[in-house]
């Protein structure tokens, strides 16, 4: 059920957001209970969020840019994003007709290992792989744009188990592959699988590889799970291709779902978790981006609606919040919104469809043809503190920070560039 919140309500959400997402900041805590880290083990980051908490960057850049440490070849296409743990940087690629889960060494750029996944897939967007790996201890998880489902050790590739989801439980295939990133909680793989029959999402058992359990008929989307708790209630948010659904991470049993229909099925962006019990969602082709607070009644779960705008149209990479506001691209314009009302702070255009992550009080942002910012993250207005241009290529891959050093991919590179303060 949708149901529209008074204004008075709406004052007072915005209230208690910003002091639940200060508390948050404060302690030094993620949605999850993860402390500061030095590495990047998933996509978005320790807590899916966007966040590289602890790092300390460097006030401003050379006019050159960031100091680049290595650059390397990084397949022929693909838009994977990076896990860097154990210092070994690990992402997906497309080369010679094969996809292809890579690591290399973080302080030099040299190939560790691959593992061929098989077969690629080519397509009018520059095909190859789309979901970033996720390390959790030893074992690299990784889900090929063909539904091939693997895990491998991670220092040296070698293959533990694998699960090919379109053979075994019917997975469909979206028209632009499978691009979800594994997700693990506890002894648990969460994976999007797109099956019939009661096999559009499943929950795997990490060292196995064998099915815990399957649920729901939604149609596949692009998008990541996202672990979360409401009420002392674990969940997890999956945005398929027919809209947001929360799941009970033991059961794969339905808590609340809300239909968010978008052209293509391309709900792509992993949704935004603003505790202590909101939501945002977002997609591009005209639709929008909407906020929800999820509430308990009894061992009910419904998610109603604050907030629906055509503003923060994200396509492929999702926002980042900071404090009480959202930074995303909107489309092609990068934009802060606030989270509680939905209302535009500032915009700024010239980057296309780029990508972003937050650190230090900064957000650093990669814009669609190479184009690399650093950005105070103020709602005031748009603040430029220094560029650079890395690439001269397409660069839809989200950027990834650990110790220090940010790590950029385009279709053909995978580069290193020193940003730390230290």
């Amino acid at each position: 059920m949708t149901v529209v919140t008074p204004k008075s309500q709406r004052v007072e959400l915005h209230r208690v957001l910003s002091l639940a997402v200060g508390l948050l900041l404060l302690t030094g805590l993620g949605v999850n209970g993860a402390l500061f880290a030095a590495d990047w083990p998933q996509y978005r980051g320790v807590s899916r969020d966007g966040h590289a908490t602890g790092e300390k960057l460097l006030s401003s850049w050379q006019e050159s840019g960031p100091k680049e440490l290595w650059r390397v070849e990084a397949g022929e296409d693909g838009y994977s994003s990076m896990a860097i743990a154990d210092g070994k940087v690990f992402t997906l690629i497309g080369t010679s007709g094969t996809e292809m889960a890579v690591a290399h060494d973080a302080a030099t750029g040299k190939r560790l290992w691959h593992y061929s996944l098989g077969h690629n897939r080519p397509d009018g967007q520059g095909g190859g792989p789309r979901g970033t790996p996720t390390i959790d201890g030893d074992t690299l998880y990784a889900l090929g744009a063909k539904g091939q489902l693997v895990a491998l050790e991670a220092a040296t590739g070698k293959l533990r188990w694998k699960v090919d989801l379109v053979e075994e439980y019917g997975a469909k295939i979206p028209q632009w592959g499978v691009s979800g990133s594994p997700l693990v909680v506890g002894d648990q793989l969460l994976v999007e699988v797109g099956g019939r029959s009661g096999h559009a999402l499943a929950s795997f058992d990490k060292k196995s590889g064998k099915l815990i359990w399957a649920s729901g008929n939604q149609a596949p989307g692009y998008s990541s799970p996202l672990s979360v708790e409401v009420a002392n209630v674990p969940q997890i948010l999956f945005f398929t291709g027919s809209g947001l659904v929360s799941v009970s991470p033991k059961t794969g049993e339905t808590y609340f779902e809300v239909p968010w229909r978008t052209s293509y099925d391309v709900n792509a962006v992993v949704p935004i978790f603003v505790p202590p019990n909101g939501v945002f969602i977002s997609s591009a082709y005209d639709v929008g981006s909407a906020f929800y607070r999820i509430e308990k009644q009894g061992d009910d779960f419904t998610a109603k609606e604050v907030w629906k705008s055509r503003e923060m149209r994200n396509h492929f990479n999702s926002s980042v919040l900071v404090g009480q506001q959202l930074y995303g691209f909107d489309n092609g314009t990068l934009k802060c919104i606030d989270v509680a009302t939905g209302e535009e702070r500032w915009a700024h255009r010239g980057l296309g469809k780029g990508s972003l992550i937050y650190a230090d009080g900064h957000l650093v942002v990669l814009g669609e043809q190479g184009q690399l910012l650093l950005v105070e993250a103020t709602p005031e207005a748009f603040h430029e503190v220094s560029s650079a241009r890395p690439f001269k290529a397409r660069t839809w891959s989200q950027p990834a920070l650990a110790d220090g050093v940010l790590f950029l991919r385009s279709q053909t590179e995978l580069v290193a560039l020193r940003v730390g303060a230290s």
